[in-house]
């Protein structure tokens, strides 16, 4: 039945009830139904126009949220939205706090003992071994020895030798330093260890500074200490000097072969120097032979490969010294020297190892690293040994 038909019957019937004609059953029922039908097709339109309008306004309602979540709108910045960082924050806090603190690097520790002879006034310092010392060579070693000496004058140094390629080396040395008491309490002993190396400046492992004050000298010290990081000695380094020994004992002939310097005191007003080396052959404190090197301008850090050779026997190979000083050239004044070092016979720490090297392996080029030693200190060392 279509849509025209119904309202045909349905007007058809209305006019019959108008007219006052009577109308069948069926017919009544049929209004009834088709009545019926009306009424709920129409609330079904309302309800399915309520339903779309709902989720018009729903997807309003998203669309507006992304837009402000893009836009970092301050509502949701207060809402549910800002949670999310603050998540991130909890949980960064929360792995800080998980992280333990940095270890400080452990360098090894010194033992060592101390006494004192009030009968010679001397100090009387034993080191005795190292432990745990921390790896400074590629191998995962190190080849430890011992400077020591008192400040605040550090006139007398001393150093234990060298032992190779381990971390836990036993010196068993003792050094004594003549000090009147009244004097020592205002002294501070310095131990410091260094990893001896040929060719380059010798790192400093660690020290152990002992201020002679709080020590009881009643009786004798023995103890272990943790190494300190040691600290820059910058002011009062003069550079570094390296050269090569060679002696060849068939022909009685040693060769100082000047190769180069590095890290010289400025000398000149304008922050530079003009280095040249002086070479003495020496025996008793007797200058034998001089010899020197050219002059480089304008530099601290030198490079000369100049050989010069001696004539020495092998009776007096054991007797001689070389001292080797660095000046600094000037056209008017005198040249001042800028440092010095000492090797051969008597020598003691670097210089003697670098000598005792060359004659240990003869015919053969021994090239090394030196600290340069103030003029006046190497000069007292060669008085001492006549």
């Amino acid at each position: 039945m279509t849509k025209h038909v119904r309202i045909l019957i349905i007007y058809n019937l209305f006019v019959c009830a108008l007219c006052g004609s009577a109308v069948p059953s069926w017919a009544v029922a049929a209004l009834c139904i088709v009545s019926l039908c009306v009424v709920l097709s129409c609330a079904l339109c309302v309800w399915k126009k309520c339903l779309k309008k709902k989720d018009k306004d729903n997807e309003k309602d998203k669309k507006k949220g992304k837009e402000k979540s893009k836009g970092g709108s301050d509502t949701e910045m207060e809402g549910g939205y800002h949670e999310v960082p603050l998540k991130d924050e909890d949980n960064k806090e929360t792995e800080l706090s998980d992280k333990k603190p940095k270890e400080e690097e452990k360098l090894g520790r010194l033992h060592f003992s101390l006494d004192y002879n009030f009968t010679d006034n001397m100090l009387v310092v034993g080191i005795l071994q190292a432990a745990e010392l921390a790896a400074m060579d590629v191998g995962g070693s190190s080849d430890p020895y011992v400077k020591l000496y008192l400040l605040p004058d550090k006139k007398k140094k001393f150093e234990t030798k060298v032992h190779r390629k381990t971390l836990e080396p036993s010196f068993n040395e003792t050094f004594t330093f003549k000090v009147p008491y009244t004097e020592l309490g205002g002294k501070t002993l310095v131990m410091t260890v260094y990893d001896f190396d040929r060719f380059s400046k010798h790192d400093a492992i660690g020290v152990v500074k002992i201020p002679m004050s709080s020590v009881d000298f009643s009786q004798s010290l023995q103890e272990w200490r943790d190494l300190q990081k040691a600290e820059k000695e910058e002011s009062e380094r003069l550079g570094d000097i390296c050269l090569s020994l060679r002696y060849v004992p068939t022909a009685g002939k040693l060769t100082v072969v000047i190769l180069e310097a590095k890290n010289l005191k400025k000398m000149d007003v304008g922050g530079l120097s003009d280095p040249y080396v002086k070479i003495h052959l020496m025996q008793n404190g007797k200058r034998l032979k001089k010899k020197k090197t050219t002059i480089k301008k304008n530099t601290l850090n030198p490079y000369y490969n100049e050989s010069f050779s001696f004539e020495v026997t092998c009776e007096q190979i054991e007797k001689v010294q070389v001292a080797v000083t660095v000046l600094d050239y000037d056209k008017i004044g005198k040249n001042d020297a800028i440092g010095k070092v000492l090797l051969g016979s008597n020598s003691t720490g670097t210089e003697q190892r670098h000598w005792a090297d060359m004659l240990a392996n003869p015919r053969r080029p021994i090239a090394q690293w030196h600290s340069l030693q103030p003029e006046d200190e190497v000069n007292t060392l060669i008085s001492n040994k006549k």
